[in-house]
């Protein structure tokens, strides 16, 4: 592979382009629109009692927030300074003080009362805590006494019977490598990590077409390239910042396109505050909606490859780029026989776009020399998504879009180093640098120095479905070590959960905050250590952004709120490894961050240039500024494989309607602002089209039940522009009607979306008693707190 390096910041155009502008009327006065500004002098409010080390995270830290990779004020896309919302958000985690000592020792029903958000802000975890089965509330603990509990339990089960998983909350590369190495040197395979959840799909997909599961391509090859396309992604929502590279590509001519089942406002007009031009006038963002089916990417993509073959038919070379396809592509008579087989209606049908939308977009591909495809969970929350993605990239491959300047594939991440999670092998496909295949685990085996178990470990959504096995069963988990996370609010059939976590025997809390799950009962105890932030690790740390840029991110002096107890997460993995196998525990021994890079160098030699990282700004990228420079693959024969999928059935009935979860301000589960601030909606507002509602005889506003055989959900109808047939709940409120036990095929990510019926509530309440055999699930009240 060639590696042209990435050329590091560029100026910005200067020029205004007021064809861009939102309005001439400046701050979009009377518009619905974030208060920016008003929340950055509230977030600074917060943050009084410690605001100097507030104010140092931010100029000199790695962002924790998305995965965008800010360093200090600055990153390697455009010159200038960023800010965004997003991370003076999560800011408040790293600068507030401890729990005061008579809520964190408070009755156990009393803490339940709290919501997640206010657990949040009640302040940090300011010592080790245990709940024993049958106290009321948790007591202090020493250190060594917390430990011990967690190596003796360990050293009585068999490895397949504890679990280990890895949240986003800014969770370093050196974090996430020790818990992989540790996990393995205990014997345990069941290792997951948050991406398991966002983007696992992604990596699977693209690995299988293009032989490797990263980002093609930098956010500089959005400047410029002809189209930018945005699938089933709110980009501006999860990562701000990235506004301002929209901005920059459209000052350069770029045309940005969105294809989403709703046109999320986000998406359509947005006011940039770290930009003047757009925080006075705001930004027309896309070029062009395309409203898809929830589900119904796979047949849109069909409907502009069909075109395309259809233009090949009248002029070979009109559409399809043959040079590139004959050099670097295997599998192009078989997808094309596998597309034109499909008909239109079929297309359409599954789409729920026409014939004329579809043609009108392929025909714009087909003229354009360049186009950058990013991707988010609206691809890949899917039982399908793998098949989403590979679809994503087979137009690639069909026009040449890879390995180049202004082209690529780019899975857009939301959480700062979750591409770094499965590098370092926190996952249980993975090690560090390549699968769990023989020839990977051999090769580890001889870096690391022990034998590696070789069952295969299960996926995060599986092991709480082994915590109810049956007490002898091989694979019952009894143990579960998790290092943020809050399973309640982010995975399917919540009851379910927390009927689960209830039924470990220990479950380990490592952590910043309290959250819901943390205070669930467990059969012997519920432990719960204050872990530091990234900011507070010692030596610094590391993370890896959506472009492959590692940064380096200092230790951060000067915490006035610092939690004396607080311990780097990586040596509390060392620590638990002593205990656990004292006898062989040098194996797995690290004294600095450093030791830590300069292993990962070698563990994962894409990671080669870590091992220099040493002071604040100090960043490097893996693979070069293009994977498969050059259209040339990290295949076995350097090329690209076309794939044939099919049009997934949705089984969705007549009248029925598909529900998908989105966010509104939050980041992750952690919920900002009750009303999103894009488009006044509430938590329980179900986002649907104004004539389904009318043939429901549903007024906005209205009171109506969302179910389905999993679960109910109460809400309020909200009317936006979404496609028919598709309805919109907030992310984590409506998991109640998703079901557990539906996972993607090949990459594990439980299923997001489901058909669903909707009723007025006033009929549906009035019936329930007598015509539905539903399983019962008590009543949300419509204005339920969160």
């Amino acid at each position: 592979m060639g590696e042209t390096k990435h050329q590091g910041p560029i100026k910005a155009t200067k020029a205004l382009q007021p064809k861009h502008w939102v309005s001439p009327i400046p701050f979009g006065l009377g518009k619905v629109k974030p208060q920016h500004f008003r929340d950055t002098m509230k977030i600074a409010l917060d943050n009084k009692d410690n605001f100097g080390y507030a104010t140092r995270i931010l100029t000199q830290g790695v962002c924790d927030g998305c995965a965008l990779g800010v360093s200090g004020l600055f990153d390697q896309t455009l010159k200038g300074p960023h800010i965004c919302t997003t991370r003076l958000n999560v800011l408040r985690l790293n600068t507030m003080p401890a729990l005061k000592e008579e809520i964190v020792h408070a009755d156990i029903d009393e803490l339940r009362k709290y919501s997640s958000t206010e657990l949040r802000k009640l302040g940090r975890i300011p010592y080790p805590l245990i709940r024993r089965k049958g106290e009321r509330k948790f007591s202090r603990i020493s250190w060594d006494e917390a430990m011990d509990v967690i190596a003796n339990k360990m050293k009585k089960l068999d490895p397949k019977q504890y679990a280990f998983y890895l949240t986003s909350r800014g969770i370093t590369n050196e974090s996430y490598y020790v818990a992989a190495k540790v996990a393995r040197f205990l014997g345990a395979n069941h290792i997951d990590n948050a991406s398991r959840i966002c983007h696992s799909p992604s990596k699977t997909a693209l690995k299988r077409s293009i032989g490797v599961g990263a980002s093609t391509a930098n956010y500089q090859d959005w400047f410029g390239t002809d189209v930018l396309m945005f699938w089933g992604s709110v980009a501006s929502n999860s990562s701000p910042v990235s506004t301002k590279y929209m901005l920059e590509a459209k000052k350069r001519g770029t045309k940005i396109i969105v294809v989403n089942p709703y046109s999320e406002p986000a998406m359509d007009k947005y006011w940039i505050p770290s930009n003047m031009e757009s925080a006075l006038f705001g930004t027309k963002i896309a070029d062009d909606f395309y409203q898809v089916n929830i589900g119904g990417d796979i047949a849109f993509m069909h409907g502009i490859m069909k075109h395309w073959f259809d233009m090949e038919e009248k002029q070979r070379g009109s559409a399809i780029n043959h040079e590139f396809v004959e050099e670097h592509v295997n599998g192009y008579e078989e997808l094309k026989a596998s597309v034109q087989e499909l008909s239109w209606d079929e297309i359409i049908e599954s789409s729920g776009v026409t014939k004329e939308r579809i043609i009108e977009l392929a025909e714009l591909l087909a003229r354009s020399k360049n186009a950058v495809f990013a991707w988010a969970l609206g691809l890949t929350m899917h039982s399908f998504a793998t098949d989403n993605i590979s679809q994503v990239a087979n137009l690639a491959l069909l026009r040449g879009y890879l390995g180049r300047k202004n082209s690529g594939l780019m899975p857009f991440r939301g959480h700062s180093s979750v591409q770094g999670s499965g590098e370092m092998g926190a996952d249980p496909f993975v090690l560090p640098g390549g699968g769990f295949d023989a020839e990977n685990l051999k090769r580890v085996e001889e870096i690391w120095g022990f034998d590696i178990p070789k069952w295969q470990g299960d996926i995060v959504g599986v092991t709480l479905e082994n915590i109810v096995l049956p007490e002898d069963h091989e694979r019952k988990i009894k143990l579960y070590y998790l290092s943020g996370g809050n399973f309640l609010e982010t995975m399917p059939d919540p009851d379910f959960v927390e009927k689960a976590l209830s039924e470990l025997d220990i479950r380990v809390h490592q952590d910043i905050i309290l959250n819901t799950s943390t205070l669930v009962d467990a059969k012997e105890a519920v432990i719960v250590l204050p872990a530091k932030t990234r900011y507070e690790q010692e030596g610094g740390g590391t993370s890896t952004s959506t472009e492959r840029m590692v940064y380096f991110s200092p230790e951060i002096m000067g915490n006035k709120n610092e939690i004396k107890e607080a311990r780097s997460e990586w040596k509390i993995y060392i620590d638990l490894a002593k205990r656990v196998k004292p006898e062989t525990a040098h194996l797995v021994e690290f004294k600095t961050g450093q030791e830590i890079r300069d292993e990962i160098a070698i563990a994962n030699r894409d990671y080669d240039g870590i091992q220099h990282l040493k002071n604040q700004g100090d960043v490097f990228q893996w693979g070069g500024a293009w994977l498969c420079e050059d259209g040339i693959c990290p295949t076995p024969d350097g090329k690209g494989q076309l794939i044939v999928v099919d049009i997934p059935d949705l089984g969705k009935k007549e009248g029925q309607f598909v529900v998908t979860s989105r966010r509104g301000k939050q980041f992750n589960s952690m919920v900002y602002k009750e009303t999103d601030p894009f488009n006044g909606a509430g938590r329980y507002d179900v986002l649907m089209n104004a004539e389904d509602a009318r043939r429901l005889s549903i007024a906005e506003g209205e009171g109506i039940v969302v179910y389905n055989g999993f679960g109910v959900f109460q809400g309020r109808a909200k009317f936006v522009n979404i496609a028919s047939g598709n309805l919109e709940v907030h992310f984590p409120e409506g998991n109640f009607l998703l079901p557990r036990g539906r996972y993607e095929k090949f990459a594990g990510i439980p299923d997001y979306n489901i058909t669903v019926t909707v009723e007025k509530a006033d009929r549906f309440n009035a019936r329930k008693d007598v015509q539905y055999l539903e399983k019962q699930i008590e009543d949300l009240e419509v204005n339920a707190p969160i």
